[in-house]
């Protein structure tokens, strides 16, 4: 049921008008509820989006475990319904979402979650049946919030359905789809987000041995932080050795990013995982294009050129991935924080799938992952060192950056922060889309040009923002 106090809800007066600027992100919006992100603030987003997406859309609206979910969706859906028939499929998975929008045959979705941020924190995902909403029309949301009157708007046209099937249609779509040759034993840490509710049934139908760690949904996140990192994974290392699983999965809160651990309890990162995908889906379909962001190893390119396919590099971000798969009609794509993407599952990053999958690949080869991931070509490197920087400054920080580079006559790609590049490495410096960070990540053949490269990059880093 939608709150009738929210649908009641009176325009904002000039002096409460929120400040749209501070959650609105390049990919999402988000803040902190009930300071940035009250329900009066979500029920204008909602109007706004409603405004956006036009007359007689069909919108999927569902949410994550967070304590102020129902508070965020009653309002966002009061807004929604102005011009949009919202199908709500209650709690789930930020790629059921995505999934709900292709197979209902809707218009347009809305997830409320902030993934991997504090309990405290709350935000919205908009997508497209092919894509996100980001970029200059997450812009235009954002200027229409800046004027909603809800005495213009009229009579609310929409109505509300509750589609409670969404699980069940999942399961039986992924089910389709994975095939297990011979029992895996996994160990997967759910992090007391949503995918505990759907990831021990699915290995256990597909006659996985599963142990599950933090399992049961808690919006206040007990264990430790929805993110799967290494200050987090602890556990889920030393429960994967002690049984002697196969592997280990950390979801996020949401259910878009899967981190590996194999067998030995060792962290898989992204780009080699995202190889093991790879070369499982070029085999599949003897050849393909294969997704991947800057910020991954050399190696990747190399990898997939070795197996047939095709490499396709693109801008760090879950949205232009996204974007890329599709408009490419690529197999897999992946990034170095373990977003994983596949042309079975619409493009979407589906960390449930992705798990699943691994298991598959697994139950085929007769090799364990540490072995696997051991014999994939690794190169010495750097993942994502933070330096905090201002907000207001750290686009001009890279800006400047990039101009010095190239004053110095050096070779690089400003696509997406700047990326310095040598014959025998490189050393990528952006600003973070979501937080007052640059972060620098490097590569190289050696371990001395790997340090060297480094070195240089965070000292003019270090000068320019200085300078500014």
């Amino acid at each position: 049921m939608i709150n009738k106090n929210l649908m009641e809800i009176l325009p904002l007066s000039a002096t409460e008008r929120p400040d749209f600027e501070s959650i609105f992100r390049a990919y999402d919006i988000r803040g902190i509820f009930n300071k940035q992100l009250t329900e009066d603030v979500a029920a204008v987003l909602g109007a706004a989006i409603s405004a956006f997406w036009g007359r007689a859309k069909e919108v999927v609206v569902g949410r994550d475990v967070r304590l102020s979910g129902e508070v965020l969706r009653d309002a966002i859906v009061s807004g929604l319904v102005f011009n949009c028939d919202v199908f709500d499929v209650g709690i789930v998975p930020t790629p059921l979402v995505y999934f709900a929008i292709n197979h209902l045959e809707k218009d347009a979705g809305v997830m409320i979650t902030a993934s991997h941020n504090p309990p405290e924190w709350n935000g919205f995902k908009l997508f497209k049946r092919k894509g996100c909403v980001y970029g200059n029309e997450m812009a235009k949301i954002r200027e229409l919030a800046k004027s909603v009157d809800f005495k213009k708007l009229g009579k609310r046209k929409g109505k509300v359905v509750m589609y409670e099937k969404i699980f069940d249609d999942y399961m039986d779509f992924v089910l389709d789809k994975i095939r297990i040759d011979k029992k895996i034993s996994v160990v997967a840490d759910t992090a007391n987000g949503v995918c505990g509710m759907l990831v021990p049934s699915l290995f256990r139908r597909l006659g996985c041995n599963i142990i599950t760690l933090n399992e049961k949904p808690n919006g206040r996140f007990p264990a430790h932080l929805p993110e799967p990192k290494e200050e987090t994974l602890g556990e889920l290392k030393r429960e994967v050795v002690r049984a002697k699983a196969d592997f280990g999965v950390g979801y996020d809160g949401d259910g878009d990013r899967a981190v590996f651990v194999d067998d030995k309890g060792r962290r898989i990162s992204g780009d080699l995982a995202l190889m093991i995908f790879a070369e499982d889906a070029l085999k599949r379909r003897d050849g393909g294009k294969i997704v991947y962001e800057l910020g991954c190893s050399m190696a990747v390119e190399e990898f997939v050129k070795e197996h047939g396919g095709v490499p396709a590099v693109e801008r760090i971000g879950h949205v232009f991935i996204m974007d890329k798969m599709i408009s490419e009609n690529a197999l897999v794509g992946g990034e170095t924080s373990s977003h994983f993407y596949f042309f079975e599952c619409y493009g979407m990053d589906d960390a449930i799938f992705a798990s699943l999958r691994m298991a598959e690949i697994l139950s085929k080869r007769g090799e364990k992952l540490s072995e696997i991931v051991d014999s994939l070509p690794k190169y010495p490197s750097i993942h994502e060192r933070n330096f905090e920087c201002p907000d207001q400054i750290k686009f001009e920080v890279i800006k400047k950056l990039g101009a010095k580079f190239r004053d110095y006559g050096l070779k690089f790609l400003d696509v997406d922060g700047v990326k310095l590049l040598d014959r025998d490495g490189w050393v990528l410096l952006r600003p973070s889309n979501t937080e007052p960070l640059i972060r620098v990540s490097a590569e190289a053949k050696t371990e001395e040009k790997l340090e060297a490269l480094y070195q240089f990059a965070v000292k003019e880093l270090k000068k320019v923002m200085e300078e500014c």
